[in-house]
């Protein structure tokens, strides 16, 4: 039976437990590991929780970093009978202070999509296999903590990789500075479809009221005039030229700036150019920004 209060995960305060590349559980070879618990967050986005092939130790996934799933998944068909192996990578929220287990948030994209679908659909005790590579690590803490400004510009599902920034950043008590000045900040612009469907929106949001000198969330929501009754004040609309240039420092910082991008495919060829692609182009591109000052999740 799945639960239904909210994981701690999604609950507790930022934590520092970075580890180095190359000490994750799950290695270069696919391993199965269970479903212990599944827990609704919102109408359509869940917390799952999975067992470790060693149930004594964390995950030890550095950060920022995710893993690979892999799941036999029912494929688009009509009939909805035939399955394939799928793969999809996932970030965890949880950090490697958990032992025994790590939790990853998911979206269910319904009956098209087939990865995300499955998690939402598969009972517990099932299995999952997972794994790790090293294309899989990404820009690594403290190196980017060091930064004194930090923007994340985020859509959907892109926010779990901030999560786990956001962990490295203000779990780290060595820099809380009694001169906030000196502290690293971040700026997040989180673009979301509505007001009742913002992933991880009670962590973020939370964080943000209890390090206000720190951590400054803009939230844009596209889709908000769908919404019967909405009482939304705030942004609306995209993450478009207009609000970057309200809300973010100049290029002019240097090296004293970096930028997180990780969003779908369209939020990222808008803003900073495809992700493969070193070369910024789009708003940030136009804006000034160059390649070392911009990195692609």
């Amino acid at each position: 039976m799945s639960s239904s209060s909210e994981p701690s995960s999604l609950t507790g305060k930022p934590t520092k437990a970075l580890v180095p590349p190359g000490q994750c559980q799950f290695t270069d070879t696919f391993v199965a590991v269970p479903l212990l618990e599944r827990t609704k967050v919102s109408e359509t986005t869940s917390v799952f929780r999975f067992g470790l092939p060693d149930t004594s130790k964390p995950l030890n996934l550095s950060t920022c970093a995710c893993i690979l799933a892999k799941a036999h998944c029912k494929t688009p068909d009509e009939d909805d009978t035939t399955t394939e192996d799928v793969v999809r990578p996932y970030t965890p929220i949880s950090t490697n202070a958990m032992v025994g287990c790590f939790d990853l948030l998911v979206k269910n994209y319904g009956e098209k999509a087939r990865m995300s679908r499955h998690l939402h659909e598969m009972p517990l005790g099932e299995t999952v296999e997972f794994k790790h590579i090293d294309f899989n690590v990404k820009i690594q803490a403290p190196l980017f903590s060091q930064k004194k400004t930090i923007v994340m510009l985020v859509g959907g599902t892109g926010i779990t990789p901030m999560i786990q920034a956001l962990h490295a950043i203000l779990g780290d008590d060595t820099d809380t500075a009694t001169a906030t000045d000196t502290a690293t900040q971040v700026i997040m612009l989180y673009g979301s479809q509505n007001s009742k469907d913002i992933l991880g929106r009670q962590m973020v949001d939370k964080w943000a009221a209890e390090y206000p000198d720190r951590l400054k969330v803009v939230h844009v929501l596209s889709c908000e005039h769908t919404v019967e009754d909405s009482t939304w004040t705030g942004e609306t609309g995209f993450i478009d030229r207009e609000k970057c240039e309200r809300y973010l420092p100049p290029p002019s910082m240097g090296d004293d700036l970096i930028i997180f991008m990780c969003g779908p495919p369209p939020m990222n060829n808008a803003l900073c150019g495809p992700r493969d692609v070193k070369e910024v182009t789009g708003v940030l591109g136009e804006m000034g920004y160059g390649s070392e000052q911009v990195f692609k999740f």
